[in-house]
């Protein structure tokens, strides 16, 4: 199969989705457009803001999207092989992440506006919305953990060392490539830096004057090409601040980011962030798209090279089998399905969803471009010998997307290595940019959870509820990583990314359970949520019952610390409590629908 044949695939078949499955669905949660939403209703400009669908699709998308679709399929694709990693992005994103996404908004709306695990209290019981809250925060701290380290690292990479026996002509080309590769990231933290003050001055013009949204993205969508274009020339190095590397220096940057991001009104940094970071992503991926067609017509584009199917159980870099099942759907999990989703959903788009219907293409339709997303990143991988899939997955994504794209230039008569060079740089602010809208949606989300619990709702209580938020992953992204079996050094996101993916995969299994019984309670189709719930509960269950294992074997050898040992027995426990939870009010609810029948 070449690279044209499976995007043009793929993208009928989640097309198609769309307009069929999609709308079954949407039929059976009857929407309606005469009943005013949360947003109409309280309209108070900070949270609860209608929001018009385009506006807040791309905000919606931007900030589901994130680096999971970029992440996950490219570290599957190169574990596993291209083949099975696109038959989980079609199946998960159309069965399972589509279903997961509308109806935990649809639930959210007809609930206040209110999040998931209040639609959980209301439907289930108070101790079963307590377990579901806490699972929530711990997803979000490792959601926030991996992408600031993910993004850190985009700004100033990491560098290894080179060899103690290398010539004097290996030592020149490897100081070369470390000097270009710090270039990158330093051009691209300055872009993001430049994109950042745009978004804020977008919010702004928005709130203040009365230019129109339209007139708006013609405006800032070009400046953000043009922050591209400058960033390389301005390019933003960290220094080694306070005893802590550039990269480390980005962490904590970042979560300050996040802290003042996440207490701002949403007109003021969230909405117009998101716009245009969804806006971008769109552009960046149509564009990919165009450059596959564009070269696979005109020659250019690079053959697959890499295996569509390598092993079901490959090792890792310390010899350890992964076996496909269930490591390949907690890996790739935003792009086929991300209980993340349904924290977005209920907590930020429920609050300025305008009108019901709209819930089909910012929920369906955001899931399904998701997926879209998921298949460019894994062309990346594809146009790959497996020898040359070894980079981190921000490179690997810049490399062919640059490659993908410049081959558009070309036909502007534009030389393609000039054109690449830029659009690399093109390409890591995309996936920089991507990770902002993750991290402090996260954050708010994260705040708004503590105060869901604690009832502080006050402005203060807003800035402590944020700060403890920020606290465990301010902890562990300054702590010196190291792989437990290996002892190597290793980044934060690497030590954390599968237990990331297996928590928030959980997450989404326990959402379908909790909005199963929602259906079930008020006498709706529900087989279509309690399906994908209970094959998300057999994977997520396996992994963490591997985490576990893994744990407790390095425990009894004396192996060094994992600090996803203990996290993943707080996982497993709170997961076992909920589905317990759910099974009796689900049977007890069936029994009392037997008995009305009778």
């Amino acid at each position: 199969m070449n690279l044209l044949t499976l995007t043009v695939s793929t993208g009928a078949i989640l097309t198609t989705a769309y307009f069929t499955y999609g709308r079954w669905v949407a039929k059976k949660l009857e929407l309606r457009d005469d009943v005013p939403t949360p947003a109409c209703e309280i309209n108070d400009g900070e949270d609860f803001v209608p929001t018009s669908a385009p506006y807040l699709f791309s905000q919606h998308f931007s900030a589901i999207a994130a680096a999971g679709p970029i992440v996950g399929p490219i570290l599957a694709g190169i574990w596993f092989g291209w083949l099975p990693a696109v038959i989980w992005i079609l199946i998960g994103c159309i069965f399972i992440g589509s279903v997961h996404d509308i109806t935990s908004l649809i639930a959210s709306v007809r609930h206040k506006a209110r999040s998931i695990a209040e639609v959980v209290r209301e439907n289930m019981s108070r101790r079963s919305y307590l377990l579901f809250l806490t699972f929530v925060w711990i997803a979000l701290v490792y959601i926030i953990v991996a992408f600031t380290d993910l993004t850190a690292g985009t700004f100033a990479p990491t560098v290894p060392k080179a060899t103690a026996n290398a010539t004097a002509e290996e030592l020149a080309k490897f100081d070369a490539n470390v000097a270009k590769k710090l270039a990158e990231g330093a051009a691209a933290a300055s872009s993001s830096m430049m994109y950042l003050g745009l978004a804020i001055v977008m919010g702004f013009v928005l709130k203040y004057t009365k230019m129109s949204l339209n007139m708006a993205t013609a405006i800032f969508m070009p400046l953000v090409l043009l922050t591209i274009w400058a960033g390389p020339m301005m390019p933003l190095t960290m220094p080694s601040l306070f005893g802590l590397t550039p990269t480390k220096t980005w962490d904590v940057l970042l979560l300050g980011y996040c802290f003042v991001a996440s207490i701002v009104p949403v007109w003021a940094l969230l909405q117009p962030r998101g716009f245009l970071g969804g806006y971008f992503l769109t552009v960046t991926i149509a564009a990919a798209f165009l450059g596959i067609v564009v070269g696979s017509f005109f020659g250019g584009v690079p053959e697959v090279k890499y295996p569509a199917f390598t092993s079901f159980a490959p090792l890792n870099a310390q010899g350890v089998p992964m076996p496909i099942f269930p490591i390949l759907f907690v890996t790739i999990a935003c792009g086929a399905c991300s209980g993340f989703h349904s924290i977005i959903s209920s907590g930020t788009s429920s609050k300025q969803l305008r009108v019901e219907s709209d819930a089909r293409p910012v929920a369906i339709g955001s899931m399904l471009l998701e997926g879209f997303v998921a298949v460019i990143s894994l062309s990346c991988v594809m146009i790959l010998n497996k020898s040359e899939a070894t980079g981190s997955p921000d490179q690997i994504f810049a490399s062919g997307v640059s490659i993908f794209i410049a081959r558009l230039a070309q036909m502007a008569n534009i030389e393609f290595d000039t054109a690449r060079a830029y659009l690399f740089n093109f390409s890591l602010l995309a996936f920089a940019t991507f990770i902002y809208d993750t991290l402090d949606v996260c954050t708010r989300l994260g705040r708004y959870v503590l105060q869901e619990v604690s009832g502080w709702q006050t402005r203060t209580g807003r800035n402590v509820c944020t700060l403890i938020t920020l606290l465990p992953p301010l902890y562990l992204v300054l702590q010196t990583m190291t792989d437990p079996a290996t002892g190597a050094v290793v980044p934060a996101w690497k030590i954390f990314w599968t237990l990331f993916g297996t928590a928030n995969q959980m997450l989404a299994a326990l959402t379908l359970l909790g909005v199963t019984v929602w259906l079930l309670r008020n006498g709706k189709t529900w087989w279509y949520t309690a399906v994908p719930a209970a094959f998300m509960i057999i994977v997520t269950m396996t992994s963490l019952g591997m985490f576990l294992f893994k744990w407790i074997k390095q425990l009894t050898s004396g192996g060094k610390f994992d600090p996803n040992g203990p996290l993943s027995s707080i996982l497993f426990a709170l997961s076992i409590l909920l589905v317990i939870e759910a099974v009796v009010v689900i049977s007890r609810n069936l029994k009392e629908r037997s008995l009305a029948r009778n």
